[in-house]
């Protein structure tokens, strides 16, 4: 089973498109919240290099954001990287 992670903060309408699209694939993922969570919010940033959410792994690789994870649908990708092959 595949390890996901999404960050997210509670106001953010792309963070609520990412969840629903993990939702939407019937696998298991945690989501972080980090609305009031800088420390980790800070220690993600510096993995990615990003100052912005969603930000979605899988077994700890970075794929990105929203847009990011709907273009990997569209191009019939992110079930594979969600191990639904």
């Amino acid at each position: 089973m595949k390890d996901i992670i999404i960050y997210t903060k509670n106001y953010c309408p792309y963070c609520k498109k990412a969840v629903s699209l993990l939702s939407s694939k019937g696998v298991p993922f945690k989501e972080i919240d980090i609305t009031y969570d800088d420390l980790t919010f800070n220690n993600v940033m510096e993995k990615t290099g990003w100052d912005t959410v969603p930000q979605v792994f899988i077994d700890e690789e970075f794929l990105g954001g929203c847009d990011d994870i709907h273009a990997l649908d569209k191009q019939g990708l992110l079930d594979e990287k969600l191990g639904l092959n």
